[in-house]
């Protein structure tokens, strides 16, 4: 029976290694979540409220700073896009002008040249109205 004592010892003793391996690993996995929290608690702590505060208006200033500047950049576009397309236009109506003109010129030499060729009227004759006759019944 000796034997079966020493196997039976033998088994306990692995057992109980690989029950101290699972425990050591258990450990050292259950060890991480922890150390994480414990250095984000002290990293949070290097903030103070009013610092966070700081540099978050810091940030939300700078955001709408560049806002602002993209603003006042696609409004100088603009104005230059306006100024450009009413000096087009401008053009346009001074074009459409000198057009209107010609033709108005056009127009008076027509009506001359047809007033040259029109026959001079004649004067008609007055006619004197018929008399009434009277029929009696």
């Amino acid at each position: 029976m000796g034997k079966l004592k020493t196997y039976q010892e033998q088994l306990q003793e692995i057992v109980d290694k690989g029950i101290n391996a699972a425990e050591e690993q258990q450990k050292k996995l259950a060890a991480k979540p922890f150390e994480y929290a414990e250095k984000l608690e002290a990293e949070a702590r290097e903030y103070s409220v009013k610092n966070l505060r700081k540099r978050y208006n810091g940030y939300s200033d700078s955001l709408f700073e560049q806002l602002r500047t993209l603003n006042s950049r696609f409004g100088n576009f603009a104005a230059d896009l306006v100024a450009k397309i009413e000096k087009e236009a401008a053009e346009g109506a001074d074009a459409v002008s000198e057009v209107a003109e010609e033709v108005a010129e056009a127009a008076q030499d027509a009506k001359g040249l047809v007033a040259e060729k029109k026959p001079a009227a004649r004067k008609s004759t007055a006619r004197k109205p018929a008399a009434k006759k009277a029929t009696t019944a």
